[in-house]
């Protein structure tokens, strides 16, 4: 068990980024339906999906999980957690390639695979939302939490972070938008407005 904390970790940027990926994923069945799965923007906004959670969890599980796990190895039933959070980045896998080929072929199954992809992954999302987050907020310490952020920051890059942020609060409401950007450094909320929302913007990102 952790040390009693006086600090809470803020999981503003995870719950944001969740959201971001349920939000990509209506956009997707919506161009499917509407029949246009095969529009560039449509593509675009697929493969950025697509890099985005790649490296979502790839950065989860190199510097996250092996965090939590070091604080519970004597805690079975959060073992079994942090295994149930890895399995779960490996389901996701399969769907994520079956999507990828259907859209590339124009396949008629494309909207049952988006589907398929949906229901992993929010159940997935749910899971870790429900019992991996009061899991890290009880064994990590705010510094620790924020490792896992510079890592992502990291691995994103420079020109990575500037279509994260704006990709975040793309569709997010005032209030979301002001608490997502809270949680960065004031440079970060200038670099949005004057430069890095417009460029992406110019992406027209599942707009056909």
């Amino acid at each position: 068990m952790a040390d009693t904390k006086t600090e809470t970790i803020d999981f503003t940027v995870m719950y944001a980024t969740h959201r971001a990926f349920r939000r990509d994923l209506r956009r997707l069945a919506a161009a499917v339906a509407d029949g246009r799965a095969a529009a560039p923007e449509v593509r675009a906004g697929w493969d950025n999906f697509n890099h985005q959670l790649h490296n979502h969890h790839s950065v989860e599980d190199a510097a996250l999980w092996p965090q939590v796990a070091e604080k519970v190895t004597s805690r079975p039933d959060d073992q079994r957690l942090l295994e149930e959070m890895e399995a779960e980045h490996a389901e996701l896998g399969p769907r994520l390639d079956a999507v990828d080929a259907a859209l590339k072929a124009g396949s008629p199954d494309l909207a049952a695979h988006v589907d398929e992809l949906s229901t992993v992954m929010d159940h997935h999302f749910k899971h870790e939302e429900d019992s991996a987050l009061p899991l890290i907020q009880d064994v990590l310490v705010p510094a620790e939490w924020k490792k896992f952020g510079l890592a992502n920051a990291s691995a994103l890059g420079v020109k990575g972070v500037a279509v994260y942020i704006p990709w975040v609060l793309d569709g997010a409401s005032p209030q979301e938008q002001r608490e997502f950007l809270g949680a960065f450094p004031p440079p970060v909320k200038v670099a949005n407005k004057l430069l890095w929302q417009r460029q992406y913007a110019k992406k027209g990102l599942f707009t056909s």
